[in-house]
């Protein structure tokens, strides 16, 4: 069967990343994606270490390859005169270029939106930058923690002041690279489906900082209805109660009441079948009002038992509950083995190489990518698709490409 992006060819300028990402769901859709590479370097994830891949002399971190599934690398300096005219060639054959540097950084080589798709019209070239390509911030770098914090997302993540360890904190992973990536996949493919229509190609314009404000979601809804800042709430929820862990004689779990149904029940689980027919209780915009009354007292009943026992009678009343596990305990999950999250792709350069796959599925085929991760470099061959033989040979002599 046919992946859906099968004969779109991907030119790939971006590092770290939001870019990355981006290129490696398309890899995983079908497309064929070419990681294009500083001689010598290479992406700066590549060195992100420990933990690390070694294989046959190869060693690569760990952080590398979670981005970049399905991909060919070949090394090539664009920075010198003939490098960045062999990949002004690559991208006259492509169908979607999709690069991260600096606002205007491509243009002193020729590979801009505006040179590449007056040579290829039908290009739909990608930028992602931190800010945009336009606005008093568009010449600053864009790092997902410094988003983070400037985007209000930090304001909302961490313990409330005044307790003990209060203060913001960033996400765990670095959601406002992996959101954007996302988003400039989404504008890709909107962008492919209407080439097919007009033949013409697009130019996207991708900032992390405009993701960023865009998934503070209901939170960014919040305040702008109220005209008030949300607040931090630990763990809570700003909209739900009780939405949010509680510690079990054991172990702490999620106890995620989603409706006045559903508090009806916990609340005869409890042993307080009242609380359901109490004003104070009884709808979800009461008990967010109440929440400093309520919480404690489910939390004081849920320390009372393990929480295997918890979660059996939650789970056979019909009320959202899980475990807070760590990675391992997730990826060994009975539903995360059946749903094969798990590979392991080999046949590189890199050996064997285990990643957790793609969520999508299409016609019940899950779209992951057969190529594992290169090593730097290890795609050079298909040079020979723009370079003769000699040229080929002279470029790697001086070093333009590896």
């Amino acid at each position: 069967m046919s992946r859906p992006l099968s004969g779109v060819r991907v030119i790939d300028l971006s590092r770290v990343l939001a870019g990355p990402w981006a290129t490696q769901l398309l890899a995983d859709l079908g497309a064929e994606v070419i990681k294009v590479e500083q001689p010598g370097a290479g992406d700066d994830t590549r060195h992100w270490g420990p933990p690390w891949l070694e294989h046959e002399g190869e060693k690569v971190a760990a952080y590398f390859l979670a981005a970049n599934r399905g991909k060919r690398s070949v090394a090539i300096d664009i920075a010198s005169v003939d490098g960045a005219a062999l990949v002004r060639s690559m991208a006259a054959g492509a169908d979607v270029l999709v690069e991260n540097f600096k606002v205007g950084g491509l243009a002193r080589y020729g590979l801009d939106s505006a040179s590449l798709r007056a040579a290829n019209p039908r290009l739909i070239y990608a930028s992602i930058t931190g800010f945009g390509q336009d606005g008093p911030a568009a010449s600053r770098a864009g790092y997902d923690y410094i988003i983070q914090g400037m985007g209000g997302l930090m304001s909302l993540t961490g313990i409330p002041d005044g307790e003990p360890g209060g203060g913001p904190m960033k996400v765990g992973v670095a959601v406002a690279d992996l959101f954007t990536g996302m988003y400039a996949a989404n504008a890709i493919l909107a962008a492919l489906y209407r080439r097919e229509q007009t033949g013409g190609g697009a130019t996207i314009d991708l900032a992390l900082f405009d993701t960023q404000l865009a998934m503070l979601a209901n939170q960014a809804s919040n305040a702008l209805v109220s005209g008030r800042d949300p607040q931090r709430l630990g763990a809570g929820h700003p909209n739900i109660v009780p939405y949010q862990p509680f510690a079990a004689s054991d172990q702490p779990i999620i106890i995620a009441v989603g409706n006045d149904r559903q508090f009806r029940r916990l609340a005869k689980i409890l042993g307080h079948a009242e609380w359901a027919d109490d004003p104070a209780y009884a709808t979800n915009a009461a008990r967010v009002g109440a929440r400093a009354a309520l919480v404690p007292m489910i939390a004081k009943i849920i320390a009372t038992r393990p929480a295997a026992d918890w979660l059996e009678r939650l789970e056979s009343a019909g009320i959202p509950a899980g475990p807070i596990n760590s990675i391992s305990q997730a990826l060994a999950d009975p539903q995360a083995v059946h749903r094969g999250a798990r590979l392991a792709l080999g046949g590189g350069a890199l050996g064997e190489v285990p990643m957790v796959g793609s969520p999508i599925r299409i016609d019940s085929r899950r779209a992951d990518a057969a190529l594992p991760p290169p090593a730097l470099g290890e795609h050079g061959d298909l040079l020979r698709e723009w370079l003769d033989e000699a040229t080929l040979r002279d470029f790697r002599e001086r070093g333009i490409v590896g």
